[in-house]
């Protein structure tokens, strides 16, 4: 059974399911900062760990993600398990790059309230497009929130706003953000103010549901 870490009051009317990227766990300090930041907001927060992670975890050995399928499976069981209290429209799903992803490969099926991407992965780091990760975006239903820094190398603003969307997703940029949302030095802006300015959308877009 997968683990499931919970921040914020349980009797919220919206909870919202966060899952980690490829490269790191549930407990970042991004994840940390979103969490509890939403949870201040009286979202109810939920997150989870795929099974490489958590095998990480345990092991201490770093291993590649699952295969598509056991993402989809796990993120299909915690939506399952979160659904049984308040039901599956209560349940805002996404999460950080990868995490968020998935979700947005089974959000539609799942008919889930909304679904929220921080740093989505449109392409590897350098290259355009890549059909497998935007194409079931151009007929998504779902209300969809996207988090992304403006100079994202998986996804900037100038390559993005050509792509072909659906449009239930709205486009939340962080201004000189990379993957994390992080500015340089030179743009006047810090990683907290990015950090900020996305929990505002995020709960404005919750809110508006």
């Amino acid at each position: 059974m997968t683990q499931i870490l919970f921040s914020g009051p349980k009797k919220s009317k919206t909870t919202i399911i966060l899952a980690h990227g490829a490269g790191a766990p549930m407990d970042t300090p991004f994840m940390d900062f979103f969490a509890d930041a939403l949870a201040e907001r009286t979202f109810r927060v939920a997150r989870f760990e795929f099974p490489f992670m958590a095998d990480r975890r345990t092991g201490g050995k770093k291993r590649p993600p699952n295969p598509m399928k056991v993402l989809i499976e796990t993120w299909n069981d915690v939506i399952d398990e979160l659904g049984r209290d308040g039901g599956k429209e209560n349940l805002i799903i996404g999460g950080k790059s990868m995490g968020g992803r998935v979700a947005s490969m089974v959000a539609d099926e799942a008919k889930v309230k909304g679904l929220v991407c921080l740093g989505y992965p449109f392409h590897a780091p350098g290259k355009m497009a890549d059909e497998k990760r935007i194409g079931h975006l151009v007929a998504l239903q779902t209300p969809t929130l996207i988090c992304q820094g403006t100079r994202d190398t998986l996804g900037n603003k100038e390559n993005v706003t050509n792509y072909k969307l659906s449009p239930a997703i709205e486009m939340h940029w962080l201004e000189d953000g990379d993957h994390g949302f992080k500015p340089r030095k030179k743009s006047g802006l810090n990683e907290l103010q990015n950090w900020l300015s996305a929990v505002d959308a995020i709960a404005s877009f919750a809110d508006r549901l």
